[in-house]
């Protein structure tokens, strides 16, 4: 019998993603497109949320993707398949508002891709035309590719340094996309990715009144809405991250803001990161 919270398999995505499948048969039953777990790599560390980017039921897994940026990312990013990881709550957050909206355009970048598959699929089950659009610095970082191409209707890449599809950020893709199809209604942009991505979606969007739905990430401890800590302001009123969210109307969600908080911690996330580093380095040269 599979021990719960098991790592099964293990892909590198790129120098600094990786992609893990997991045994969590009550998350997996559970868990909706949109929604996220918190996890603890060990015992004694903190809590990082990560958003589910797949499950399957019926084998009771599912996928978390990793951008190896910190301290955590970093050492739960080293666990190979057998590992087990100690604490996976979840699943959390409100799911993503999923119906009949008629034409979507749904919108990932670096890492914030992976989370778009579950909302691809399940708007296009629900009988959306689905344009799905992914970006990243370069053509490594287009992940899950193949995945979102097979359940989208229209697809397209974009990629910083033009190694592949559109030159330039997604948003600049959106705003041709709009001026070359000026016939085409498009009912709801979701977008996923980078705090100044999705900002400049929303920015492209605005003007023509395109509802537009984006997924944030504060800085979470429980995930319950207890420690505050997650706080956003969307349309003027204070909002819990982990229990409102995390996808809010992006037209309404105060950017400037959410970015300081997310720096409020900064310099002790860089002292963590560094000693990591370092122990790291010298546990590799005994």
């Amino acid at each position: 019998m599979q021990a719960e919270n098991r790592i099964i398999d293990k892909s590198i995505l790129g120098s600094d993603t990786v992609s893990f499948t997991v045994y969590c048969p009550v998350i997996a039953k559970k868990a909706k497109a949109g929604q996220f777990v918190v996890i603890r790599a060990r015992n004694e560390g903190e809590r990082i949320p990560l958003t589910i980017a797949d499950r399957d039921p019926a084998k009771g897994i599912i996928n978390i993707t990793i951008l190896k940026i910190g301290k955590t990312s970093r050492l739960l990013s080293s666990f190979e398949p057998g590992d087990i990881i100690p604490d996976i709550a979840g699943p959390l957050g409100k799911p993503s508002e999923i119906e009949n909206f008629g034409t979507v355009v749904i919108i990932g970048g670096g890492v914030g891709i992976a989370p778009t598959l579950p909302i691809i699929k399940t708007m296009k089950e629900a009988g959306n035309y689905v344009i799905s659009v992914i970006g990243a610095r370069n053509c490594n970082g287009l992940i899950f590719k193949e995945a979102i191409k097979t359940h989208s209707d229209e697809f397209y890449t974009c990629t910083d340094d033009g190694s592949e599809g559109f030159k330039g950020f997604v948003s600049d893709f959106l705003i041709e996309y709009i001026k070359q199809h000026p016939d085409k209604k498009i009912d709801r942009v979701v977008a996923i990715g980078p705090v100044l991505m999705m900002k400049a979606v929303c920015d492209v969007t605005r003007p023509y009144g395109l509802k537009t739905i984006v997924s944030l990430n504060p800085i979470m401890v429980d995930g319950t809405g207890m420690c505050g800590s997650c706080r956003v302001e969307v349309g003027g009123k204070t909002m819990f991250g982990c229990v409102d969210g995390p996808e809010f109307d992006g037209h309404l969600v105060d950017f400037k803001l959410l970015s300081s908080r997310l720096d409020i911690y900064r310099e002790e996330e860089k002292t963590a990161y560094n000693k990591y580093m370092e122990n790291h380095k010298c546990k590799m040269s005994q």
